[in-house]
């Protein structure tokens, strides 16, 4: 009597598996393939997210970086017709360095400030500052000449005789690898702008000719 009840119970339960595995079958059975296909994607989709979520916390970490910027130049004056100076001074966020103009490897990259050509304003040399000599953790034995803190360059303008007095404004990059006390970062393009204001070239006032003595009052 037992055994045979365990035998019927044990039917039964198979029975409600198979019931239910067949009832799941006809349910997926109704559901569109459409609907099915968009379903994977958006587990995968989720899937996918999940794996990169890390990913994007180290890269959201990392915009924290090195910085250099300019600091807001005032307007400089120049006179057209001739050679003018435009100091320019950038700032290294705490910490880093960049290499100088003057790097004392060829495989390392030198800061250097390129702007770009204009019509009426010819753009000469810039004038860039001697580098700071270190030594750092990941090179001991070796100085290397680099700018830290702020650092200031001179660029060389000469507005041409042609040119309408007034403000322009000249652009370019300033071009810098910047390193920490452990590794170098990839180089990078700074966007530079600064005003100049071409002021007029002073006229030469002829000399009035000295009075005859013959002349009468």
């Amino acid at each position: 009597m037992t055994s045979s009840w365990l035998w019927a119970t044990r039917g039964f339960l198979t029975s409600s598996r198979e019931a239910r595995h067949l009832s799941e079958l006809c349910w997926l059975s109704v559901i569109p393939q459409g609907l099915i296909a968009m379903m994977n994607q958006l587990t995968a989709g989720l899937l996918l997210l999940t794996l990169a979520a890390p990913t994007v916390g180290q890269e959201i970490t990392g915009s924290s970086g090195p910085s250099v910027r300019l600091v807001p130049p005032g307007i400089t004056t120049v006179t057209r017709g001739k050679a003018g100076g435009v100091p320019l001074q950038f700032r290294i966020g705490r910490g880093f360095h960049i290499n100088s103009n003057t790097p004392k490897s060829e495989f390392l990259i030198p800061t250097i400030l390129k702007l770009d050509a204009t019509t009426d304003i010819v753009v000469g040399q810039v004038a860039y500052p001697k580098g700071e000599e270190r030594s750092f953790p990941f090179s001991p034995d070796e100085k290397l000449s680099v700018y830290t803190g702020d650092f200031a360059l001179t660029v060389t303008v000469r507005p041409l005789h042609s040119v309408v007095p007034g403000k322009y404004m000249l652009r370019g990059q300033l071009k810098y690898q910047a390193c920490d006390n452990a590794a170098c970062y990839p180089p990078k393009q700074l966007p530079v702008s600064f005003e100049i204001k071409v002021a007029k070239d002073a006229t030469r006032q002829g000399r009035n000719p000295a009075q005859s003595p013959h002349v009468h009052q």
